[in-house]
Parts: C-alpha cells; sequence; structure tokens
C-alpha cells in the first residue's frame, strides 16, 4: 500500500508497475504468477518514490529505506502475523519508520530486539476484522470436522521435508475428517515438487489442496477449521482467537520447552513420532478441554484486541504519518 504521492495517479496501479498484469485464465481469488521480490521491488521503486508513506506488510520493502537511509518516504511495516515465530532483530527493522503491531507483548518483544527503537504502535490484530474470507460450507459437500494442515516453509522449523508427504497420503486415505492443506505460500519455493504430491490428492471430495489462492491468506482456512495439524507457522496463533483442538509436529524431535519460539506448543499435544499421528487427531477434541485457557491466554497475549476498532487505529496511524 503506498499513499500520498500525486494528484491523477491510476486508482491501482501498483500491480501494473510491479509487471504483475491479470492474466484472464485466473478464478476469483486466485493469485497471479509472482515473479521475484527483489525485481519486483526494483520496478517499483520509481512509483514508490513518489509516495509520502508507504505500508507493507513484510520485510523486503524495508530494503528500500535500508539501501537509502536518506529518503525522505516514511516505510510503516504492518504485522501479517503474531507470535514467537517474528523475526524481531533483523536491521532492515531499524529502517521502518513505524511499526504497527497487534499486542503490547509484540511490542515489548520488538524494542527489546534492539532495532526499531520506540517507534512502534500497539493496534491490535487487523486481519481479525476481514469478512472477505472462504465459508466452509463451500469448500466441501459433505460436512465433517475439518482438519487443517499448514506445514511451514523453512526446512529447520518444518514437518513436510521429514514427515509431509506421509501426513498427505495418510489424511487422503482416511475418510472421517475433511482436510485443508494450505501450507505457507514460500514452502513451494523451497520444494517445488509439493505441487505434484497435492495434486494427487486433490481430486479426492474429503481434500481441499491450496498453493495459490487469497483464501491461503485472508484467514479463511483458519477459520474454518476444527483442528490445527501443523508445527510452526504463525497460522496457528490466527487459528487461536478461537480456541479448537490442536496437534503440533516435531519431526525434528527437538527439546522443544528448552527453545524461546515455541511457547504456542503448551497450546495442544505435541507428537514426536509419525506413527503416533493419527491417534493424536482422533484423541484432539477430548483432549482439548485442558489446553483451553492456555489458548485463550496465548492468543490474547499475541493478538492483542481483535475487534473492529484495530484497522481504524492502524489507519489513523498511517494518515497521521502522511499528514493527513
Amino acid at each position: 500500500m503506498a499513499g500520498g504521492g500525486r494528484a491523477g495517479r491510476a486508482a491501482n496501479p501498483v500491480a501494473t508497475r510491479a509487471g504483475l498484469p491479470q492474466p484472464p485464465h485466473l478464478t476469483k481469488g486466485e493469485n497471479p504468477p509472482l515473479p521475484p521480490k527483489l525485481p519486483t521491488l526494483a520496478r517499483l521503486l520509481p512509483y514508490l518514490l513518489g509516495c509520502s508513506v508507504v505500508v507493507c506488510a513484510e520485510q523486503t520493502s524495508l530494503w528500500i529505506p535500508t539501501a537509502f537511509p536518506f529518503l525522505r518516504q516514511r516505510f510503516i511495516i504492518t504485522a501479517h502475523g503474531a507470535g514467537s515465530i517474528n523475526d524481531r532483530i533483523d536491521r532492515r527493522r531499524s529502517h521502518a519508520w513505524l511499526h504497527l503491531l497487534p499486542s503490547q507483548l509484540e511490542a515489548d518483544e520488538m524494542v527489546k530486539g534492539g532495532r526499531v527503537g520506540s517507534r512502534v504502535a500497539v493496534t491490535g490484530y487487523v486481519k481479525a476484522s476481514f469478512r472477505g474470507r472462504t465459508d466452509r460450507s463451500a469448500l466441501f459437500a459433505t460436512d465433517r470436522p475439518i482438519i487443517l494442515y499448514t506445514p511451514h516453509w523453512q526446512q529447520y522449523r518444518s514437518s513436510w521435508w521429514a514427515w509431509g508427504r506421509e501426513i498427505v497420503g495418510m489424511l487422503a486415505a482416511q475418510d472421517r475428517y475433511n482436510v485443508i492443506i494450505a501450507p505457507h505460500q514460500r514452502l513451494v519455493e523451497k520444494d517445488p515438487a509439493i505441487r505434484e504430491v497435492l495434486a494427487s490428492v486433490a481430486h479426492l471430495p474429503h481434500v481441499h489442496t491450496d498453493l495459490d489462492s487469497f483464501a491461503m491468506v485472508d484467514g479463511s482456512y483458519t477459520a474454518a477449521a476444527d483442528i490445527y495439524l501443523g508445527d510452526t507457522s504463525s497460522q496457528v496463533v490466527e487459528y487461536l482467537m478461537r480456541p479448537r483442538p490442536c496437534v503440533f509436529l516435531n519431526a525434528q524431535g527437538i527439546d522443544w520447552r528448552a527453545t524461546d519460539d515455541h511457547g504456542f506448543w503448551e497450546c495442544g499435544e505435541v507428537i514426536a513420532s509419525l506413527a503416533d499421528v493419527p491417534a493424536a487427531i482422533d484423541r484432539a477434541a477430548e483432549a482439548h478441554p485442558r489446553f483451553v485457557q492456555t489458548q485463550h491466554d496465548f492468543a490474547e497475549q499475541a493478538l492483542g484486541d481483535v475487534g473492529h476498532e484495530a484497522p481504524r487505529r492502524a489507519a489513523r496511524r498511517v494518515m497521521e504519518a502522511a499528514g493527513l
């Protein structure tokens, strides 16, 4: 998002200037093929330099103020997720004019990281107010409990490389649950073969796979699911806005209680053996009551306010930055 530039611009010039034409074959909600991020950012640079405020939801855009620290443009970064996996110490963050963060906990942790000074604003979790999500009734013809499997895209954090193919086969072979397989969009960059793996089960009526649509990032699947099956994806924090059963996959066999970034694994059963996954899924609903309070407390701390005022707070800070 960019604003405060010269009058008379096209209403939505960013995609065109970034070299992202809208292919005519795309269906509603499907993302176009995306070129590499840094060349895209380079193409956008002349346009962004004509704006007074640039709002981004990822750190790649912060390469601009990092490389050109004397620019007059104010770069504001807003959170597209929450939780302990967030990178709070990246040097690019020191060049953001303001950080819009969901909770006081996130703000405190960001400041503690030492890169951002006091340039933080707590807004609440803006994404919680999105109302264009895909409804669960549109995903499956038969109503069953829905499992969401969301492996992380970074190999050292992910269950995909060790267990992913077996889990896909396991979920495809059963018919007690409907299944959404929607990993982080960047996983396909790291393992392009995932397209073939998911395509092999996408025809099944109880399996919904997604690697490309906007539903992967707009909260549709975390809202629809009844059981979360994953490793360290920050989507679990969003899922926990409404406490529900979780099963966490410790495919690397790490001592997760000794780390600083696996606190959300306290919110469900942690499985260290692939053979134990089906039974853990089957008992997740029965085991859930002992995790409800932990889930509630964790989500409240990580997400802050999830009401309708969060987008207004964020918009006010952006307008102030633009002098409006």
